[in-house]
């Protein structure tokens, strides 16, 4: 998936000078201190110009989940911040709810349940009229933790932590598809889970499975350059060079076997190019 972004126009609020991105985060970030990851969603919504809608229909607490963000999006200088506390399925086709999508610049989604928030949107007019959007580079997307398990077309989840790979240790369900192509875990060595993850990949090798830890953040940018910010790192397993592996025959508990995986880990100001499939340093000027 490639972003555009388009001018400004009545049907686009967007400033024209500003990128729009799709930020995928680990869970936990800072939201007290320098808030570099909140801030950057800000500003790729429009800084001072941004209208965001805030969907906290992961949380079992959306009402003050909701407000915990929309105080700290107002004490940057949003323009208008809406909240779409979403609990019926009946109200993904809403004409209020959905006009705010048609205002707003960016949409951040909290973090929770992510079975919670993909029974509550997937495969509605609200959610197909946000993925509209974001493929066009009308608007920003944010999600942080249950927000960031439904970005793939392949979603985890559960599972447990800290055991080998085994086809019984993961959950899957169907995401929300923002980008298919990838399969996302997050918390992810904070809660020991590349086992979780490895399990979930191992049926899916034609996607790229990505590990973000807490307080960081995948940051898509519209060329498909994967930037990374904040405190952690972001791992990438990717697949395109396999050459075995017994996901097929396994038993649900046995350990499974995956030969030449390609893996990478990232920090803050490395990248990754989504097409070309390279990492890129931070010292690094430009992708050849």
């Amino acid at each position: 998936m490639i972003l555009q972004v388009e001018t400004q126009s009545p049907e686009n609020p967007m400033p024209s000078s500003t990128k729009t991105a799709v930020m995928i985060i680990g869970g936990a970030e800072d939201k007290v201190h320098g808030r570099e990851i909140l801030h950057t969603f800000w500003s790729r919504s429009g800084g001072t110009d941004a209208v965001i809608a805030i969907i906290p229909s992961a949380s079992r607490e959306p009402a003050l989940i909701g407000q915990r963000y929309k105080q700290i999006f107002e004490e940057m200088g949003a323009k208008s911040i809406h909240i779409l506390d979403i609990r019926d399925r009946i109200q993904g086709s809403d004409p209020d709810f959905q006009q705010i999508i048609e205002d707003c610049t960016g949409i951040f989604m909290t973090g929770g349940d992510q079975l919670r928030l993909c029974g509550l949107l997937a495969d509605t007019p609200l959610m197909e009229r946000i993925r509209q959007r974001v493929k066009k580079g009308e608007i920003s997307l944010a999600g942080t933790s249950a927000g960031a398990a439904v970005m793939g077309h392949h979603m985890i989840a559960g599972g447990s932590s800290g055991e080998w790979p085994n086809r019984a240790l993961v959950d899957m369900a169907m995401g929300l598809g923002i980008f298919p192509e990838i399969i996302v875990d997050q918390h992810f060595h904070n809660r020991n889970r590349m086992a979780r993850l490895l399990s979930a990949f191992a049926g899916h090798t034609e996607r790229l499975a990505i590990g973000i830890d807490e307080d960081t953040c995948a940051l898509f940018e519209q060329d498909g350059l994967i930037q990374v910010i904040g405190q952690g790192t972001v791992t990438i397993v990717d697949a395109r060079e396999l050459t075995y592996t017994n996901a097929a025959d396994s038993e649900p508990n046995s350990p499974l076997s995956l030969h030449n995986l390609r893996l990478h880990i990232l920090s803050h100001g490395d990248g990754y190019h989504l097409h070309k499939n390279i990492a890129i340093a931070k010292t690094s000027q430009k992708i050849t």
